[in-house]
């Protein structure tokens, strides 16, 4: 089957999406990892394929409902599966890789307690992987470096209290495996490991031995297909670090627009706000761009500076919208600057102001920034559509309806719940088009927007 992938290298994660040949999305992937771009393009690449696959199981066994019951379940349970066999691994050679660097970072009288204190952290780690990864479990996150990052800290803190050994040290080590560890592309077994997780499914959705011939061969025919890929193009942040050739890079600008007229065709305006950017697009009713406005360098206002403040808070960046939420007086903040973000926190809290409060102000103090982009891009109008991870963050959502609806009336507001993926769907539809229809870069550009950058 040919494919194409579009890959949007932002400065906090690494997308992709895989598209058919008639722009229909077969699968996405996402990373966090920070070891470098090739690794993270490579990731993102690895996720998409996967989640392809699982996608075309599902077409596959549609059929078999009467079976199964809940096709959609089902196939999530395949998912989980999966993804603990992928966490294991991944969790093996974190471990094998601390255990390496545990050696030279301490004294060789000390390593009879690193390594009692290893057994610990590890054995705890491998022990609630099966639940972490449960059916009805609750996702804590999509990326490993969190997932294990969270329970390495915790753990290890008990850990070096009870073996008198140095916290920092272990820490410290950690930092360092974790960038070794990402920077191999996890290779599977495909067949033998979707084999094994196909099984438990079978076993949790109770199907009997006379069925169960049906489903392996599904997965045999998923596992055995050939995805050939005809073209990649980048975009995002980082898009003139990818290893592609120049014709294959496309702006973040035309990239977003296009992404966000192929998920609603009557989308006129688009706001994204990235980890690094926030972008301002107004697009025609063929998703060219007609005018967009963006913001500095400064990160102030975008993804970095609400994980700073989650940072500054202890809390997690998922659970910074939801407590916003919780407001009952909204704060007035007097600036986004993230290097003065952590000084104003801290001056707030201290005057007594309670979390929610500030942070609710926070978040209309980021829509607030957000709206002046808009307003100088040309406005907003029907249908606006908001994308980007900040897009997911229910208390910026709020802001921005509320916002929106005082300047500009009742305007219909779209999000997807593939957010995140607009800019690397935009780059997919690129991709097909550069196949069907081979262009230069600069032909493709000046055709798209007039020379958006």
């Amino acid at each position: 089957m040919k494919c194409v992938i579009g890959i949007d290298l932002g400065s906090t994660t690494t997308k992709a999406v895989v598209l058919d040949m008639d722009e229909h999305v077969l699968g996405r992937g996402i990373t966090n990892s920070r070891s470098n771009y090739d690794v993270a393009c490579d990731v993102a690449r690895t996720e998409a394929l996967l989640d392809a696959r699982f996608n075309l199981f599902k077409s596959g066994i549609e059929s078999f409902q009467q079976i199964v019951g809940d096709v959609d379940a089902f196939t999530e349970a395949l998912r989980q599966g999966f993804r603990l066999q992928q966490h294991l691994e991944t969790l093996g050679e974190l471990e094998a890789t601390c255990r390496k660097l545990a050696t030279s970072a301490f004294a060789e009288d000390e390593a009879p307690r690193v390594t009692a204190a290893y057994d610990s952290v590890f054995g705890a780690m491998h022990d609630e992987a099966e639940e972490l990864f449960a059916i009805d479990a609750e996702t804590r996150s999509d990326f490993f470096r969190d997932i294990a990052g969270s329970s390495y800290m915790k753990l290890t803190d008990d850990a070096a209290r009870d073996a008198e050994l140095s916290f920092e040290k272990l820490l410290g080590i950690y930092d360092k495996a974790i960038l070794l560890v990402e920077a191999h592309v996890f290779n599977v077994d495909l067949s033998g490991v979707l084999g094994r997780s196909l099984e438990r499914a079978l076993d949790n959705a109770n199907v009997g031995e006379e069925h169960r011939d049906e489903f392996r061969d599904v997965v045999k025919h998923v596992a055995e297909l050939e995805l050939e890929l005809a073209v990649t193009v980048g975009t995002g942040y980082g898009r003139a670090r990818l290893p592609f050739p120049k014709e294959w890079i496309r702006s973040e600008i035309l990239c977003h627009g296009l992404g966000a007229h192929a998920t609603f065709p009557e989308t006129r305006t688009v706001l994204d706000i990235g980890g690094q950017d926030t972008k301002a697009i107004q697009v025609d009713g063929a998703g060219i761009v007609t005018s967009f406005q963006m913001n500095d360098r400064c990160a102030a206002g975008c993804g970095r500076y609400l994980g700073y403040i989650a940072d500054e808070m202890n809390l997690g960046l998922h659970e910074l919208g939801p407590l916003a939420q919780k407001s009952t007086s909204t704060v007035k903040i007097n600036s986004t600057c993230t290097v003065f973000a952590g000084a104003e926190l801290r001056d707030r809290l201290a005057a007594g102001q309670k979390r929610e409060d500030i942070l609710a102000g926070l978040h209309r103090a980021i829509i607030l920034r957000a709206m002046s982009l808009l307003a100088r891009s040309g406005g907003v109008d029907n249908e606006f559509t908001f994308t980007g991870g900040v897009a997911n963050n229910a208390a910026a959502v709020d802001a921005l309806r509320i916002l929106i609806a005082e300047n500009y009336g009742e305007v219909k507001l779209n999000i997807s719940p593939a957010s995140i993926y607009t800019g690397a769907h935009g780059a997919a539809i690129f991709a097909v088009r550069e196949f069907l229809n081979p262009t230069t870069i600069e032909e493709d550009a000046a055709a798209m927007a007039g020379g958006a950058a």
